[in-house]
């Protein structure tokens, strides 16, 4: 394995952490969405509120890292991406800003009708953020992106396969939040909300397999290097998806159906496994391509020496920065940090 494939291993490492904690962040807020007026509402809301409080920022430090990674390891296909998705990507942005702020303004602005629009920015903004940041995954993943940049702004992400995977974006990230916030509510001793996310996670779980499958027949006409791949090589993960994917369902039906689940410890695990075996496979799949069909690994990586200080920076961080993060969540889910 070379540099350049070590950093890529380093790429997408980032890119599992964020797709988990930042997917779930996002789906929480879709949840705040839909939960309904201010007294229907209350109950999902808190839940949710406490969930996402301690954790919300730390997420986006997976993000960063991406974007670090990708500039500093391979400028060529960062150079291409940006020149040609800005648009979708300049929308996500904007998403995460507007997102964070109304996270944080709305439990402290005066006046019911500032906490109502601020918790309405929140929430509509974890809705279109990862449905532009999938858009601009399926974009890359069609081969619309040229390997030297500067691709049609427009056109390049308008197509049923970037649209298909924002959708499932959207879903996914639902469909994590759910299951997580079905553990939540166990673990507060509150049955009813534990249905209430189970039967979400079910829902969610129904609509990211239906986008999943329209998907499927969209990279076969879009990418059909990406589609070959992921139904060779990439198969057994998308196997392992499934298989985890039937767990999780087993778990939820149990939950919807007012009896104990079984084995409830073994949900989170199930749907993280499910969601890591997908991104693996698009990563099988797309090997050696960095940016399908148009730039490879080793065409874009940068000069050896900068490869390396990647990955020595990369190590050091393992050992200084995920240990804080790990206390971090296991706090949180502890409930030992305050709102």
């Amino acid at each position: 394995m070379t540099r350049a494939d070590v950093c890529a291993v380093v790429l997408w490492v980032g890119v599992t952490a964020y797709a988990l904690f930042g997917g779930a962040d996002f789906g929480g807020g879709f949840w705040d969405l839909v939960a309904g007026g201010a007294e229907r509402g209350e109950r999902p809301r808190a839940v949710i509120q406490r969930s996402l409080t301690p954790v919300w920022e730390a997420n986006h430090v997976w993000l960063i890292f991406i974007l670090v990674v990708l500039w500093t390891a391979f400028p060529p296909a960062f150079s291409a991406v940006m020149t040609t998705l800005y648009v979708p990507l300049a929308l996500a942005a904007l998403g995460i800003v507007l997102r964070g702020s109304g996270f944080a303004f709305r439990k402290s602005i005066e006046g019911l009708s500032g906490r109502r629009a601020a918790g309405a920015t929140f929430a509509i903004s974890s809705l279109l953020t990862p449905f532009f940041m999938g858009c601009v995954v399926g974009a890359i993943a069609a081969g619309n992106v040229p390997g030297g940049g500067d691709g049609p702004a427009f056109s390049s992400w308008l197509q049923p396969l970037p649209l298909l995977t924002g959708a499932m974006f959207v879903a996914s990230g639902a469909y994590l939040a759910a299951v997580f916030l079905v553990g939540d509510a166990r673990r507060a001793g509150d049955e009813r909300l534990e249905r209430y996310f189970a039967r979400r996670a079910l829902a969610a779980a129904l609509v990211a397999g239906v986008a999943a499958a329209f998907g499927l027949v969209e990279l076969h006409a879009e990418a059909r290097y990406i589609f070959d791949r992921l139904t060779s090589e990439g198969l057994p993960l998308i196997v392992l998806s499934a298989a985890c994917g039937l767990g999780v369902l087993t778990i939820l039906i149990a939950a919807t159906r007012r009896s104990a689940p079984a084995s409830p410890w073994l949900l989170r695990p199930l749907a993280a496994g499910a969601v890591v075996a997908v991104i693996w496979g698009w990563g099988v799949a797309q090997f050696p391509y960095l940016v399908p069909t148009s730039l490879k690994i080793t065409q874009s990586a940068a000069p050896p020496d900068t490869l390396s200080t990647v990955i020595v920076v990369f190590l050091a961080a393992a050992v200084l920065v995920l240990p804080a993060l790990a206390l971090l969540y296991w706090l949180s889910q502890q409930e030992l940090l305050g709102e």
